[in-house]
Order: structure tokens, then C-alpha cells, then sequence
């Protein structure tokens, strides 16, 4: 038999396939992991347990599906918006935007209780939160809806609409404050959130999707937003007519309420003539232009004039706007070059429009006059096939996804800017893309596939003087291929693209390309939905300093029996929490700070759920919440509270040397181990689960009733394997403290008969 000491020394391979439990010749496989289970992979090299997720808010209605966009006007200026049905909230510094406080001056001891604040101004269903009230404590810090609302008052009930009854309550005494969700109203449906695309200019964002006219959100205060139809000043305009059908102004002048009468139907909207849906469409026709704000029948419009026509006789010369609710509108958006580019609107998928140089919401492309350089631009991508535009980004070019392969648009070189006469579009691959947004990171552009199954890597290659798209799954296709819905960038602190999975899993790429670090991980949250895991819907992440970049999420469970959305968002870890007391390692995740208690209140969010608690730096036995509380076994004045999730790495079988080649598919046995640690503590090692070994950290010097102190350093332990082929280990955390594996030095011997 032979003896073996094998190394791990990194884990940058990520989560492998087990299509690849074969291909020991590869050079990831030993830095590979079978399973990569709520851990994260540094760009170091290290796999470390991921930070627990901290409860923020339940989005408006649980029982539809939210999603998350961010809002960046500066590093300290950074917001993430929650997306719901016909409506959006706001989330800043780790908490909800409310409005300023209303004064309450009566609760009743009734049922359901009846609030009293003069003037209020709040409507039925507004969602509020009650805060500071002396006496009726049971009502501080919660959320209601509001009811059978008067001038001065209004009856309370749950987010579900059930009456709060007050009766057994303490008697109100005095104070509290109510303060409204801060929301605005948007056109969007649940089922067209996730086909919003948008690009942002400091405190404006415009925003795209096929079925509406293109919005423009701005931001001038904390609790001052304003989402409005954007009012192009002219253009874009589709091909001109080539009917012999007429349109007659009947004037020339500016003016409104002016007739425009049609000789015919034929070449207006494919024969149909004038339609109620084109309402706000813009004309070009007798050299000016002039937009639609009624009709009457087929040959029949009421128009604007917008800028003098050069004549008001009928002309067959005339343009229609390229959008409209009947052509469609935009999907997608961008800026580049100092340009807003729209694309993709249903009557014109392959199109592109910039607008003039500067000027984001002028669409005019100088009809008929002498173009020059800072002029709007459309362009239609020439092909064999339909390619709609699913997605554009900005780099040295713009980058152009369609449904049948990758553009670069260029000026004909990097260095030459776009214009209306040198406006350069090359295909770079044939690959396809999904119809989400992609991202740039490094000189990159990370984009879905079609199927959504593959993430390709579309960057410059210098060798071939163009475009390469690899596929970034070719290792871990199993990690996608439930599908995925959406990604975001966090690019500090260590360079990972997260993706939501049709099944609910958070997807993490730990992406440092100069470093060749391209690591799959997957994350479970804590919790369940019905009978199976709970389930990430949404991801996005915002700057919060100069520093980090946050990652939020909705996470739908089942909590006491009803389905949850909530919006949590990951804790930073960044190596230096050595004080127990601020461990972050449980998800929807809330805590107490304040003199020693045994009781933990506020904890509605987790109604009737088994949770696991971090009690002054130590683990606790765990609870079972019951009218938003648990009781501790003892005192304690810092207190985490939430769902507990397992961490989990188990390795590639070992490919260690033997007296006779390598020992894959020998009988072997690992019968020690070191596990080379920082800063970690409660951790296991074993050959499967059933034989999991917990890692003692206690030492004789520590004081029993103190917190375990986070060990850095090497942890030797004897192994639990017994003689098999394979040669799996398994390294775990169910607790809520930190782990971080470094290396893993196995010892083996090797049966060579």
C-alpha cells in the first residue's frame, strides 16, 4: 500500500459538472469542487461560507412577483427600487423610504384599534409604520394597512387585512409618530417587470419595455421622485411613404387642434389607416413635424404642429414615428458616445436610434437637410434573419445582442466617433442572446445565450482581430441549466456576477479573468417555499461606498403557512470580523443590541418558523417564534436572529499519486486530515455526511462561558473514512459562525492490488 499527502491549495474552480468526474487531467480538477453549497470563492483562492441575508422589508403584495433595480446618482447617492405591480419603493442605507411623521395622538383599545392624527392625508390600503407610542407599546414598530379612514383618524389592520384587535392591549398614553411607505405609480404589470431594461444619466434613469411609452424617472429629493412619459422633440421616424396616399394639413402654422385628413388608407399602418393607438405619434410631412392627439376614423387625425411646415396642401411625401402603441415601443436602452440609443421596437426589432450628440431626447435626423456629424441616427441591422435586439452595452464599442448573434457599432474604429455618415456595425458570433440585460465587467461583456443555459464571455480578441464569446458554463453547465432569469455585477469586493435560477437558487460567478479565476458557487437560502427551498426571485446590487457593493434580493418562503416576499439584502465579510458578537451568518436575519433580556421581540416576519440565534457571540439552543417573539434560555445584550442554511464543500475524488500511477478508481482511505482555517470556528470534516467530525476549537485556556474565539491556523483531526474508491471529503457549517477554508492536506494509503 502506498502513502500518500495530497494538497488542495485553492478552490478557484469552482463547482465542477459531473460530466467531469472523469477528466482528473484536467487543470481544474483538483482546484474543483464537487459541491459548493453557500460558499463563496475568493479571488485568493479560499472558499469561505457566504454572510447571511438581514430582513429589510415585505414588498408591497406577496402574492405577486417584485423585482429589484438600482438607482445610482454617486457612490453615497445609491438607492434599490422594488418593482411591483404598477408601482415602485424605495431603499436606501439598509432600511425602507417612508414619508415624514404624522402625529398620533389616539389609539383605542378596540377592535380593530382606531388611530387618531389630525390631517393625516393617508387613503385606505396605504401601508404605514408606527413608531414611539407611550402606553400602546404592542403597536411600535410594525407595519399596518389603513382602513375606513376619516379626516383625523383610521382603523389599523395586518398586511393581510386582518383587524388589529387592540382590546387586550395596554391603554394608549401618549406620542407615536405613523410615517407612509414612500411609493410612486408606474404602468408596468407583474408580467412585464422582468423585461424592463434601462440605462441612467446622474439623477434620471429612462426606462424601456416594448408595451410602453419610454419613461423617465428622476430623483431631486429623498422622498421626490417622478416617473413621466419622456416627450421626444422630434423623431425617430420610420422609411418615408412610397404610397401614392396624400396627407393634408390644411395649415402651415404652429398650432394645435389642427385636422389632418388622409387621401387613403394604403401605406398607413400596413393598410389599416389611422388607429386609436396612434395618439401621440409624431408626422413629419411639408418639411416639419407635427404629432397626432386624436383620431377620428381610418383617413382622419387630429394633430399639433410642432415646428412650421414649409406648406399646407396635401403631400405625398410624409413620414410616420417609429414609436407608438402601434408600432411598439423601445425594449432596450443605452447610453454611448454622448448619445441616448434606443432599440428594438416591435414593428422595427433590428433598429437602433441614437439620438443627437448631447441632446438624449432630440431624435431628429435632419430630414431632407444637410446631415451633420451631431445628428440622430437610425440604423437597421442587415441580416439573413429577424434579429431582435435584446441587449446593449457600452465598452471600447457598443455592444449589441439580438436573438441571432453579437454587433459591435462603431465609428470604424475604436478611436472615431459615431456619426451619421461613418456609423460602422460588424458581427462578431452567432451565439444568440436571451432577453435580459448583460454586463460589462472588465473589458468584458457577459450576456445569456438564447436558451438561457449558457454565460458567454464576449470580449476582444487581438489574435483575430475581433470578438471571442466562450461559453463561461463549459465546466458547471449543471449550474444553469434550470435557466436563468436575471444577473448583477458586484464588483467590490470580490468581483462576483450573481443570477437568479428559475428554481429559486442564487447562481455566484466569481469572476477575475486577469487572474484566470472563473469559480461557479451556488446559494440556498435559509427558510422553505411549500414543500421545497426557499426562493430567490430577484438580484441586484448598488455601490454603498467607496468600498463595497450591495447585494439584495427577494426571497420568497412560506412563512406560518402564507407566502413571503421579502427584501433582505447580504451581509458584508470582509476577513476582519474576529468580534463574535457582529457574525452574520443567518438569513432574513434580525438583531437585538440594548441591555441584557431574554426575550427578542419584532420577529413577525418569522411567524411560527424554527430559528437559530447567536447569543452574545455563542450559539443558542434553537426557537420557535410565537407572536413575534422568542424567549432565550439566558440573558443577553447583543442577539442574531434568523433561518439557519448549511454550508457545504465537498472536493473532486482524490487524484493522489499511487505506487503504480494514480489512485482513481483504487480502493484508498483517508485515514487524517489538516485543515488549514482563518479565522473560523464550528466546523466539521468527513467522508459523507452520515460521518461528519465536528472540529474542536475550546481550548483549556478559554473561559467556558465566553464565545469561542475564531481560530486561524492549521486543525489536524483523524478521519472517519473507511476503504473506498473514491476518496470524497466533505467540509461543513450548520451553525451561525464563520468558515473559511484555505487548503485541505489529506493523508491517505492506496490499495494497488
Amino acid at each position: 500500500m502506498a502513502r500518500v499527502a495530497v494538497q488542495l491549495t485553492n478552490f478557484t474552480g469552482g463547482e465542477l459538472s459531473p460530466r467531469l468526474d472523469g477528466r482528473n487531467d484536467l487543470n481544474k480538477y483538483s482546484s474543483g469542487c464537487k459541491t459548493l453549497e453557500n460558499m463563496i470563492i475568493y479571488p485568493h483562492g479560499s472558499a469561505a461560507r457566504r454572510s447571511g441575508s438581514r430582513f429589510v422589508a415585505e414588498v408591497k403584495s406577496s402574492a405577486a412577483k417584485t423585482r429589484l433595480i438600482p438607482f445610482e446618482f454617486s457612490t453615497t447617492q445609491t438607492y434599490m427600487m422594488e418593482f411591483g405591480n404598477q408601482y415602485i419603493r424605495f431603499y436606501k442605507d439598509n432600511g425602507q423610504i417612508l414619508e415624514g411623521d404624522k402625529t398620533i395622538s389616539g389609539a383605542t383599545q378596540a377592535n380593530p384599534v382606531v388611530i387618531t392624527a389630525t390631517s393625516h392625508g393617508y387613503s385606505n390600503g396605504d401601508e404605514i409604520s408606527i413608531t414611539s407610542v407611550a402606553g400602546m407599546t404592542e403597536l411600535n414598530n410594525k407595519r399596518y394597512l389603513v382602513a375606513n379612514k376619516t379626516t383625523n383618524t383610521f382603523e389599523i389592520t395586518d398586511v393581510d387585512g386582518t383587524n388589529i384587535n387592540g382590546t387586550g392591549f395596554t391603554a394608549y398614553a401618549s406620542g407615536g409618530v405613523a410615517n407612509r411607505v414612500f411609493e410612486i405609480s408606474t404602468p408596468y404589470l407583474t408580467a412585464e417587470l422582468f423585461d424592463i431594461k434601462y440605462a441612467q444619466s446622474a439623477d434620471v434613469m429612462y426606462i424601456t419595455h416594448p408595451n410602453h411609452e419610454v419613461e423617465k424617472l428622476s430623483r431631486t429629493g429623498h422622498t421626490s421622485w417622478t416617473l413621466t412619459d419622456v416627450d421626444f422633440t422630434k423623431g425617430p421616424m420610420q422609411d418615408a411613404n412610397t404610397t401614392d396616399t396624400t396627407l393634408n394639413p390644411g395649415q402651415s402654422a404652429v398650432g394645435t387642434g389642427i385636422s389632418l385628413v388622409a387621401s387613403a388608407v394604403t401605406g398607413i399602418n400596413s393598410g389599416s389607416g389611422f388607429l386609436s393607438t396612434d395618439v401621440g405619434r409624431f408626422v413629419f410631412l411639408n418639411g416639419g413635424y407635427a404629432k397626432i392627439t386624436g383620431v377620428t376614423d381610418t383617413t382622419n387625425a387630429t394633430i399639433t404642429i410642432i415646428t412650421a411646415l414649409s406648406g399646407a396642401s396635401a403631400t405625398a411625401d410624409w413620414r410616420l414615428g417609429s414609436f407608438s402603441d402601434t408600432t411598439g415601443h423601445p425594449s432596450s436602452v443605452t447610453f454611448f458616445e454622448q448619445r441616448l440609443v434606443f432599440a428594438g421596437t416591435s414593428n422595427e426589432p433590428q433598429t437602433l436610434f441614437f439620438s443627437r450628440s448631447g441632446d438624449y431626447e432630440n431624435m431628429d435626423a435632419n430630414i431632407g437637410g444637410t446631415i451633420a456629424d451631431d445628428d440622430a441616427i437610425i440604423y437597421t441591422i442587415a441580416s439573413n434573419q429577424v434579429n431582435a435586439i435584446r441587449f446593449m452595452t457600452a465598452t471600447r464599442t457598443l455592444i449589441v445582442g439580438t436573438a441571432g448573434g453579437e454587433f459591435t457599432v462603431s465609428g470604424g474604429g475604436t478611436d472615431v466617433a459615431i456619426t451619421p455618415t461613418n456609423i460602422l456595425i460588424k458581427k462578431q458570433s452567432n451565439h444568440g442572446a436571451a432577453n435580459v440585460d448583460a454586463i460589462s465587467a472588465g473589458n468584458a461583456t457577459l450576456f445569456l445565450q438564447r436558451a438561457k443555459r449558457k454565460i458567454r464571455e464576449l470580449a476582444y480578441n487581438f489574435d483575430v482581430d475581433g470578438y471571442l464569446a466562450p461559453d463561461m458554463t463549459i465546466l458547471a453547465e449543471h449550474i444553469t441549466e434550470g435557466g436563468i432569469t436575471q444577473m448583477a455585477y458586484q464588483q467590490e469586493p470580490n468581483q462576483i456576477v450573481w443570477m437568479t435560477r428559475n428554481d429559486g437558487e442564487l447562481i455566484g460567478l466569481t469572476y477575475q479573468r486577469e487572474q484566470e479565476v472563473t469559480a461557479w458557487h451556488r446559494q440556498i437560502f435559509g427558510g422553505s417555499f411549500g414543500s421545497g427551498n426557499a426562493v430567490c426571485e430577484s438580484v441586484a446590487v448598488i455601490p454603498t461606498d467607496d468600498t463595497e457593493y450591495q447585494v439584495y434580493v427577494i426571497v420568497k418562503r412560506t412563512i406560518n403557512s402564507v407566502t413571503r416576499r421579502y427584501v433582505e439584502y447580504l451581509n458584508n465579510y470582509d476577513f476582519t470580523e474576529t468580534d463574535n458578537t457582529t457574525f452574520n451568518f443567518l438569513d432574513s436575519q434580525l438583531d437585538y443590541s440594548g441591555s441584557a433580556t431574554t426575550t427578542i421581540t419584532g420577529l413577525e416576519h418569522l411567524e411560527g418558523q424554527t430559528v437559530s440565534i447567536l447569543a452574545d457571540g455563542s450559539t443558542h439552543p434553537d426557537k420557535t417564534v410565537s407572536s413575534g417573539a422568542i424567549t432565550l434560555d439566558r440573558s443577553s445584550t447583543k442577539v442574531k436572529v434568523g433561518l439557519s442554511y448549511t454550508s457545504l464543500l465537498q472536493t473532486m475524488r482524490l487524484d493522489a499519486g499511487a505506487a503504480n500511477g494514480t489512485s482513481q478508481g483504487k480502493t484508498k482511505r483517508i485515514y487524517d486530515i489538516s485543515l488549514r482555517l482563518f479565522e473560523s470556528v464550528g466546523v466539521e470534516v468527513g467522508p459523507d455526511l452520515s460521518n461528519m467530525e465536528r472540529i474542536p476549537f475550546r481550548s483549556s485556556a478559554d473561559d467556558m462561558d465566553t464565545a469561542i474565539p475564531v481560530f486561524t491556523g492549521d486543525k489536524e483531526i483523524e478521519f472517519r473514512g473507511n476503504y473506498e474508491t473514491d476518496g470524497f471529503i466533505f467540509v461543513r457549517q450548520t451553525q451561525p459562525l464563520p468558515l473559511t477554508v484555505l487548503s485541505l492536506y489529506p493523508n491517505l494509503v492506496t490499495n494497488d492490488g
